[in-house]
Order: C-alpha cells, then sequence, then structure tokens
C-alpha cells in the first residue's frame, strides 16, 4: 500500500491533479435508472473443466450456481459464487436458478471451449504477462496467513506469499489455468491505510 500511495502522490504532484476534486470516495450520485443494476460476474476462460472445477469447489470453496452446455458452439459456462447463510435459497427449477445465479454479486464464470483440455500445447494468457491486461480476481479470507497454510498444504502454487515484498499480510495464488488470485483479509488490510 505504500507504494501505491507514494505512486498516487507523485503522479498527482507531477500532473497537478487535485485528487479532492476528481476522486472523492462515496460521493456519486448515480442515475435513479441504475440503483437496481448488479455487477454480477467476472468471465475467466479455462483450459479443463474438471482441474479448474476441483480448484474452485475445493480449495477455495466456492458453490457451482448453473453449468450451461452449448453443443453447437462447442463450449460450456460454469456459474460460481460463494453462497452464505444469510443468502436465498438457490431455487430447483433451472430457470429460476439460472435468474438467481445472474442477480447474485459476485459470481465467477467459467467459459470452457471444448477441446482445449487435450491440447497439451494450449494455455490461455493470464494478463499478467506483456501484452499486460487483466490482472486477477480477489478473495477475502478471516485470517491470510492460515487460508495461505492450508493453499501450501494443497499444493497451490503461489505468486506472492504474504510476507513476500512490501506488501505484508496478503497473497496471490493460481489458478489451473494460471490467474491470479489475491487473498486478503479485509479488516487486516483496511488496518494498514
Amino acid at each position: 500500500m505504500a507504494f501505491f500511495y507514494t505512486f498516487v502522490n507523485n503522479i498527482s504532484y507531477k500532473l497537478k491533479i487535485n485528487w479532492s476534486l476528481t476522486m472523492q470516495e462515496m460521493s456519486q450520485n448515480p442515475d435513479q435508472e441504475t440503483l437496481e443494476y448488479v455487477f454480477n460476474q467476472t468471465m475467466l476462460r479455462i483450459k479443463d473443466p474438471i482441474k479448474s472445477i476441483d480448484f474452485y469447489t475445493k480449495v477455495l470453496g466456492m458453490t457451482i450456481l448453473k453449468k450451461l452446455d452449448f453443443p453447437d458452439f462447442k463450449f460450456s459456462l460454469y456459474f460460481l459464487a460463494y453462497l452464505r447463510d444469510g443468502d436465498d435459497p438457490v431455487p430447483e427449477n433451472n430457470q429460476d436458478r439460472f435468474a438467481y445465479t445472474l442477480s447474485q454479486k459476485a459470481v465467477l464464470e467459467l467459459t470452457h471451449n471444448w477441446g482445449t483440455e487435450n491440447d497439451e500445447n494450449f494455455s490461455h494468457h493470464d494478463g499478467n504477462s506483456d501484452p499486460r491486461g487483466f490482472g486477477h480476481i480477489g478473495i477475502t479470507v478471516p485470517d491470510v496467513y492460515e487460508a495461505c497454510e492450508r493453499f501450501e498444504s494443497l499444493g497451490v502454487e503461489f505468486q506472492k506469499k504474504p510476507d513476500d515484498g512490501n506488501m505484508k499480510g496478503l497473497a496471490f495464488i493460481k489458478d489451473p489455468d494460471g490467474y491470479w488470485i489475491e487473498v486478503l483479509s479485509a479488516k487486516g488490510l483496511a488496518s494498514t491505510i
């Protein structure tokens, strides 16, 4: 965080930007017509659904809310999310379950183009090598160190362990396709700012 703070301050000084005028937290006045909009999903393309579903359900504890197959186009979609005690129950009816899925916050959509799992040379660009683009998704855990001990015992690959580098108390792990997943504690990280 210190790096980010220094970076932003240096840029604002060099560009003579008055951040108090241009970037005020929680000061937006959204159009009334957008008040029921929900940021629903982030989509990642995956090579092998067996490996990816195992990772996201068993390692990260997500639930598959809905799977859609498109045989004519040879791809499948998997919608995953975290379910909590206070959530509405997931409907049994397929159409209702899909509507439920599309109304949730922070759903992960995994897209599998059939056949990629059989091509040993196939891989998706993770966005963290040139040309850079997509960076990572993030999950919040109660204790980053405990979560990372568990991840390590499960053989998960790390990009950054909690005490590596300048930013302490957060980690980055990799999924089977090499996408980065930030692992952070909301209260822990908030206390550093």
